[in-house]
């Protein structure tokens, strides 16, 4: 399975020299990775009042190139691969275009409680969803 949306890059966007500024990056890469775990059926409210909580521990971000005003960008992300401690998302930014690829990222994302204890391993929940569409994670990209 993999989770695609696209943005347009609005002048919020972009930073004094008129290209994306990081942090919009990160905000789109984010909204990938939550909205893939909501298709999942994975809602974040729903594991909090579960106790659980799935902060990034590791993340990778490699920048290609810069997108720009009015570009529109491509968002991808999908389940490189999953144990039972630990999840690792891929993702890729690019241009609606031309499809230049302006980021590759990866995140690692364990599961702790709201006393921040980590979970040896993932929540069952968890576990099953990706379970689930795990060979559709791993084979659609």
């Amino acid at each position: 399975m993999k989770n695609i949306f696209e943005t347009k890059v609005y002048y919020s966007d972009t930073d004094a020299y008129g290209v994306v500024w990081h942090g919009s990056y990160l905000r789109w890469l984010e909204k990938g990775r939550v909205d893939l775990c909501d298709s999942m059926g994975l809602d974040l409210v729903t594991l909090k009042n579960m106790d659980i909580l799935l902060p990034v521990t590791n993340m990778n971000v490699r920048y290609k190139a810069s997108a720009k005003l009015n570009d529109f960008v491509i968002i991808e992300t999908w389940i490189e691969k999953f144990n039972s401690l630990s999840v690792n998302f891929k993702q890729v930014i690019k241009s609606k275009e031309t499809q230049k690829v302006f980021i590759e990222a990866q995140f690692d994302v364990v599961a702790i409680n709201e006393a921040g204890k980590l979970y040896r391993r993932l929540p069952e929940c968890i576990v099953q969803a990706f379970e689930k569409d795990s060979e559709k994670c791993l084979t659609s990209v």
